[in-house]
């Protein structure tokens, strides 16, 4: 089975054979212990310090079908590099660029991501709930927000309700939260240690929809809730929606109230917070173990991984796309 690989400390990547040959290198330009990795085992790689690689390397990763996901110093998401598209049809770019076109076929699709995303952050909160958390305040807030969800005319309307249904939820992860406190959302920079986690954990979560849209037809830049712009792939933007509930929240309780992050693993700059080293090992690592878990998938009738949920969701899109089958977004039911 292939898997993501983590590349923190900057270094060198070659190929050897059929090998990825990764190299670190200090400050100093002194070099470390090599350490190799099978390609054939490899899913894509997340390259969170610098890099130094060469054209016939990525050719070479092209051709095995490897992404490359880059983060700078403070976390963000600068880019990848993907393989060949090679599984992109004229026929599905018609098709996503009419349902944008058509406002009323992008309103439907948007607001089925905005339904799906507030189910599962209602499950959440419902899950806390029931284990000695007074969230009911919060749950009923969300309730009557989604009421004007099939309301919506338009698209502003729509994330006007959303951000109101993310405020309310993002107060009852205050209350979720033990040794820790989020306060307000803040993003570019985060202000906190939630809030740095709330950002990394986003962004791992947007790389596994772009990955998981470049394994279809769809046309990653062609979007439906979040406007389409340039240098962004605004439908992994619309696809996070759904899944960060699932995927980065469940993640951030658990590795906060079993305190296995900690303050010590925080770095408090001037006017930001990140996560160190050994904090974002152990929140990647407790990422990669929630992707791999599965679940008796209800219409399959059989265990599906959460990472293989998300291609699921995909393929559902396309085929509302292609008049196959209505989209319905994925909604937690345990």
């Amino acid at each position: 089975m292939k898997k993501s690989y983590y590349l923190f400390n900057p270094g060198r990547l070659s190929r050897k054979d059929n090998t990825l040959k990764f190299t670190p290198v200090d400050e100093d330009g002194v070099e470390g212990q090599p350490r190799y990795i099978p390609v054939e085992g490899v899913d894509d790689l997340y390259v969170l310090g610098s890099l130094d690689a060469n054209s016939a390397l990525y050719n070479f990763l092209g051709k095995n079908g490897i992404c490359v996901h880059f983060f700078d110093y403070y976390e963000n998401y600068t880019g990848s590099f993907m393989a060949k598209d090679g599984l992109l049809a004229g026929r599905m770019i018609v098709s996503q660029v009419d349902y944008y076109s058509n406002k009323a076929k992008r309103m439907a699709i948007a607001q089925k991501f905005i339904e799906g995303a507030s189910h599962n952050m209602l499950k959440n909160l419902r899950y806390y709930d029931t284990r000695g958390k007074d969230l009911s305040l919060e749950v009923n807030q969300i309730e009557q927000y989604q009421v004007g969800i099939p309301e919506c005319k338009k698209v502003d309307e729509l994330m006007g309700i959303e951000g109101n249904i993310r405020q309310s939820y993002y107060q009852g992860v205050n209350k979720i939260l033990n040794d820790f406190e989020m306060g307000a959302r803040t993003k570019q920079p985060p202000q906190n240690p939630i809030n740095a986690l709330i950002s990394f954990g986003n962004m791992m979560c947007y790389s596994q929809c772009l990955r998981a849209i470049h394994q279809t037809q769809l046309n990653p830049t062609i979007s439906y809730l979040h406007t389409p712009g340039e240098r962004r792939y605004s439908l992994a933007l619309d696809i996070a929606e759904i899944f960060k509930p699932i995927l980065v929240d469940r993640v951030i309780f658990k590795v906060i109230n079993k305190r296995e992050l900690q303050e010590k693993h925080f770095s408090e700059q001037l006017n930001r917070c990140l996560l160190n080293e050994s904090g974002k090992k152990i929140f990647i690592k407790a990422f990669e173990d929630r992707l791999s878990e599965t679940i008796q998938h209800r219409t399959l009738k059989r265990n599906v991984s959460y990472k293989h949920l998300v291609k699921l969701e995909c393929y559902k899109l396309s085929k509302h796309l292609l008049g196959i089958e209505e989209y319905k977004p994925f909604k937690m039911w345990w």
